[in-house]
């Protein structure tokens, strides 16, 4: 409480490292005191999140295996958070001129990579939902290339299409994490194979390495110098 009776604007950090010898998660600095919260009791005031284990090689089709294997260990939720962040620094780093390149005629650009993300991840994420739900309505495959044009993702700034990734993953960010143990093992079809929900959560995670691989190795480098 300052002098004048209002209470003291508090800011919060939660950068401190993990490893730290205090194992402080979390400072909280109040006028001119700071509270230390030990990292043990910020994890048991968050919510608790179901535990998910990896897919099973039968849980999806074997063509998703070159996705589902860039995805080590068993945190999916924890990854698929990383990657919001991720891909917003490799992003930001970025400008227009860039965000036009292909490093060959035939390639999509840059911006259509992102664009072709978050086409993806729209229509797994919505997989998931259905299969998680109990839905076992056979769900329809779709073609990539055909959603390029139409979604005309070059007549937009890289700053846009950055922001619509974001929003695109936290929207299944919000899924992923309201669902209870028994939703991630539910099965369904979708392409006219049988795919989990935990499947499609790898899928997801699995794809954007994919892209974001590729963008690094295959696009940056070859950009020339302005």
């Amino acid at each position: 409480m300052r002098a004048d009776g209002r209470i003291a604007r508090i800011s919060c950090s939660p950068e401190l490292p993990a490893n730290s010898a205090s194992d402080f998660g979390f400072v909280a600095a109040i006028a001119n005191l700071e509270i230390r919260v030990p990292r043990s009791i910020i994890q048991r005031m968050m919510p608790k999140r179901a535990a998910v284990t990896r897919p099973q090689p039968d849980e999806y089709a074997p063509y998703y295996e070159t996705y589902v294997s860039l995805i080590p260990g068993d945190d999916i939720v924890g990854t698929l958070e990383a990657q919001r962040v991720q891909m917003a620094q490799l992003l930001a780093a970025r400008s227009e001129r860039e965000g036009n390149f292909r490093y060959a005629p035939e390639k999509w650009s840059v911006k259509e990579v992102i664009g072709h993300i978050c086409d993806a991840e729209r229509i797994f994420a919505y997989r998931l939902l259905r299969i998680a739900r109990g839905d076992q309505t056979p769900l329809a495959s779709f073609e990539q290339n055909d959603y390029i044009a139409p979604g005309a993702f070059g007549e937009r700034t890289l700053a846009d299409l950055a922001a619509e990734f974001a929003a695109v993953r936290a929207a299944t960010m919000a899924l992923v994490q309201s669902l209870k143990a028994e939703a991630w093992v539910r099965r369904g079809t979708a392409s006219g194979k049988t795919v989990s929900a935990r499947a499609l959560a790898y899928i997801i995670a699995g794809h954007e390495v994919h892209h974001r691989k590729i963008l690094d190795e295959k696009y940056f480098p070859a950009i020339p110098r302005a």
